[in-house]
């Protein structure tokens, strides 16, 4: 763990100073977080509902953090469940499976006036779509936000010989959904 990340930890657990400290969080965090959220609940202001949800767990539960993990790691772990218990909750409310509901987001993609693809984006949308929930998370990771197995076995709490497997096997899918669609 870098010394500026245990500066800015330091400072978030003190009541003197985490008020300012957390806004530097949010700022140094915002995006990257609103991308990771955005490549799964795929709505622009869905996302700015879970990011806002996510930074409040954050602010609630940075005593709790132990320095195990990095930071960031830690950030993105909460970011992933919220995305994920969002996303359960608008199936349970839509009444819809979460296949259907993933479904709908990327149709409602095309739409969507912050959503800046093309037709190809759309397609790989799609492809992407019809993987399983965990292969998902690991292909965008990987392929959108470019992290390395390390951080997203970290982030995942798994081992990085299954996430290479799993994107291995969801590029295979993917490749064989663009061919076939």
């Amino acid at each position: 763990m870098g010394n500026s990340e245990d500066l800015l930890i330091q400072r978030l657990k003190d009541e003197v100073s985490a008020e300012a400290a957390f806004k530097e969080l949010v700022s140094l965090y915002k995006e990257r977080l609103y991308w990771h959220i955005r490549n799964m609940v795929k709505d622009h202001d869905d996302t700015h509902d879970v990011l806002q949800n996510t930074f409040l767990k954050i602010y609630r539960n940075i005593n709790k953090f132990k320095g195990e993990s990095q930071l960031f790691s830690w950030m993105y772990r909460i970011a992933t469940n919220e995305a994920i218990t969002f996303i359960n909750k608008k199936a349970k409310r839509l009444q819809i499976n979460s296949q259907e509901l993933q479904d709908h987001l990327i149709s409602s993609l095309e739409s969507d006036v912050y959503f800046e693809g093309d037709e190809i984006q759309l397609k790989l949308q799609r492809a992407i779509a019809s993987l399983p929930a965990k292969q998902q998370q690991v292909f965008n990771m990987k392929y959108f936000e470019e992290l390395k197995y390390r951080e997203i076995a970290e982030i995942l709490e798994t081992s990085e010989g299954a996430l290479k497997a799993s994107y291995h096997i969801a590029v295979k899918k993917i490749e064989e959904h663009l061919k076939n669609n």
